[in-house]
């Protein structure tokens, strides 16, 4: 068990992270907010110049760069008195920051790699439902501002609706207007259902809740990797992100004990 956790990349990320911690407190760098001194570094004042050029999209001038650096500095003062009397203590904000900020280093590694044509030739055949093309469905729909109201409506098999400038029927309408008008989530649900006279709900959209009855799914085809690349890249490295994030979470509970009263 050991030996496999060692032999995992992520295990090697945070170890690292570890170590780069210790290392800096051992350097003296100001990891203890009670320290005094503060040092800048070059590495941190190079940070500090590309943080400016991203923002502005040039090289900051002498006194901009001082001025940059006097805020820094001013933050850094302020960021260890805040930390000296505990403000961080009970601040919901604070505590979900830092809690943001472990996560993002954990999927870090993620969001920079490049998956392989295999690996995004998986992730097509995982979900090829995702990016079929030329599916055209014909429902209709009844739309309720509440989830609770249209469960009602769906039991009471009457489902009058609610007023809302949507149309009541779809006729062949193409998947992507149909995410295109009523989200993500609606399309996706819709898609699964199979064609049948009955009301089926509450499904979300993006303007609340409707009962839907499907009547026609024509299914369209699975497109090739090269014409949705783009689409499932970016959809492999949000997943992979997210996965990473979990296992580091995982790794990092498994070492505390959490009593709950």
């Amino acid at each position: 068990m050991i030996r496999h956790w060692l032999r995992d990349p992520l295990a090697h990320f945070l170890i690292a992270g570890a170590v780069i911690w210790a290392g800096l407190a051992l350097a003296g760098e100001p990891v203890d907010p009670a320290s005094r001194s503060i040092e800048l570094s070059r590495e941190r004042q190079a940070g500090i110049a590309f943080g400016f050029e991203r923002m502005m999209g040039r090289a900051p001038t002498d006194a901009e760069m001082d001025s940059a650096i006097e805020r820094w500095v001013r933050e850094e003062v302020l960021y260890r008195e805040a930390l000296r009397l505990g403000l961080d203590e009970g601040d919901t904000v604070v505590r979900r920051r830092l809690a943001t900020k472990m996560d993002e280093l954990a999927g870090a590694e993620a969001a920079l790699a490049r998956p392989s044509e295999a690996d995004l030739e998986r992730w097509l055949a995982k979900h090829p439902d995702k990016y079929r093309e030329g599916d055209r469905l014909t429902f209709k729909q009844v739309y309720y501002s509440s989830e609770s109201a249209a469960a009602r409506a769906l039991a009471s098999r009457d489902p009058a609706g609610e007023p809302i400038n949507l149309p009541a029927e779809a006729v062949a309408m193409p998947l992507a207007q149909i995410r295109g008008t009523y989200g993500e989530a609606f399309t996706a649900r819709l898609a699964e259902l199979e064609p049948s006279s009955e009301w089926r709900g509450p499904v979300a959209s993006g303007y609340g809740w409707h009962l839907v009855r499907l009547e026609t799914h024509n299914a369209g085809k699975t497109p090739q990797l090269s014409a949705v690349r783009d689409r499932i890249e970016a959809d492999w490295r949000a997943a992979t992100i997210a996965e990473r994030r979990q296992r580091a979470y995982a790794v990092l509970r498994g070492a505390y004990t959490v009593a709950i009263e």
